[in-house]
């Protein structure tokens, strides 16, 4: 059955396109987990380069119930900025990680996330030094085992006080989530407000955005297999 969800508006299409190109940009057979519910659609994915569950939430305009894994380019060409719509894919069978998701409910705030700006500051200075550390490798070291190790290294350190790996900060700047200036309206797994937020719920972490969350389980998190620039 084609299920045909409408958009509140255009710029809600518009953001999804773009969360989609990016997850495409890192993992072009990428899939995505779509889960509707109370007049929000939340879109999952998991961008191979970071190891990080990434939530884009944006408002329909109607109460639909929804639950399917799909294709992330095929949603992405369904999308009808104008009509400010979009016919949901075929399901296609979901990669491990789509069927565990973090938790609805039960979140809690935690303490210690610096600003964005200071967390931009962060991202900034990881990525100039793990290319800084690349360039000094001599030339019969540069093999991609070196270079996962040194990402390994960085990315893994965590931000400030809090528990939080730097790759999920690097992840929420990658995909357009840290930006500066008022965000759009609230929406469930996503942020709200225009806050930013850290939040806990049993294993997981998750860094709440005005344009969406990155999400990662504090035990059990695989080690970064590409190394981010």
């Amino acid at each position: 059955m084609t299920v045909k969800l409408g958009l509140a508006d255009a710029g809600e299409v518009a953001d999804l396109a773009a969360f989609l190109a990016r997850l495409i940009h890192y993992d072009r057979s990428a899939a995505v987990r779509l889960q509707a519910g109370g007049g929000a659609l939340a879109v999952f994915g998991r961008p191979p380069a970071f190891e990080v569950l990434a939530i884009r939430t944006v408002r329909l305009d109607a109460v639909v119930e929804l639950d399917v894994t799909v294709s992330a380019g095929e949603l992405l060409e369904a999308l009808d900025e104008p009509a400010s719509a979009v016919v949901v894919p075929p399901s296609v069978t979901g990669p491990p990680w789509a069927g565990v998701l973090p938790p609805r409910g039960g979140w809690s705030r935690l303490p210690g996330l610096p600003s964005a700006s200071e967390i931009r500051d962060v991202v900034g200075a990881a990525v100039a030094e793990f290319r800084a550390r690349d360039e000094a490798l001599p030339e019969e070291s540069r093999t991609r085992a070196e270079r996962d190790r040194i990402g390994r290294e960085i990315w893994s350190r965590t931000l400030g006080a809090t528990e939080v790996p730097l790759r999920v900060v690097h992840a929420a700047q990658s995909l357009g989530f840290l930006r500066g200036g008022p965000g759009p309206g609230p929406g469930p797994g996503a942020g709200s407000g225009g806050e930013l937020a850290l939040l806990g719920a049993g294993p997981w972490l998750r860094l709440r955005t005005a344009y969406g969350s990155v999400a990662v389980r504090r035990v059990g998190v695989g080690a970064l297999p590409l190394s981010p620039v």
